[in-house]
């Protein structure tokens, strides 16, 4: 049996898992569902591991309301939120160990929503607005209400 590092790839994969949340009780949880990584990140990815390029690292989230099926060839989300609380924003990012030590990216965040509106995309992206989007993921319909929160955790895995 060959090692798969020993032929030089590298598989890269990201899931995420939503949580919708309103008064403390969890009225909707997707648990983790595979993504799609987009072509876009791979030249991110490689200069960060060679810093090189000028990249900056990947420490955005944003949801947004179209369900369009997500495609690599993809560079932002097809209606990002950018009101009711559901803004873009920087997350909580640190490593964690999926099957090697500190082989996955991992980006949290609890937005608050501060109207109504329906979730049904998330992205990771590299900058506060615009900027390269690393991975989308369709949601499902993930209605929010005033106050309700949603909660997100994303990782990306390098194996």
């Amino acid at each position: 049996m060959k090692d798969i590092n020993t032929e030089g790839q590298i598989k890269v994969e990201g899931q995420v898992r939503l949580q919708v949340i309103k008064d403390g009780v969890v009225l909707q949880d997707t648990g983790f569902q595979k993504n799609t990584i987009t072509n876009v990140a791979f030249a991110v990815f490689s200069g960060l591991v060679g810093a090189t390029g000028a990249q900056t690292a990947f420490t955005y989230l944003a949801v947004g309301t179209d369900n369009t099926a997500a495609s690599a060839s993809q560079t932002a989300l097809i209606a990002e939120i950018v009101d009711t609380g559901l803004a873009r924003a920087a997350a909580t990012v640190s490593r964690v160990t999926t099957t090697q030590t500190n082989d996955t990216l991992q980006l949290t965040y609890t937005w608050t929503a501060s109207g109504s509106k329906t979730v049904n995309e998330i992205g990771v992206f590299n900058a506060a607005s615009s900027g390269t989007m690393a991975a989308r993921k369709l949601t499902g319909a993930l209605p929010l209400v005033n106050g309700a929160q949603l909660v997100a955790t994303y990782q990306i895995k390098f194996s």
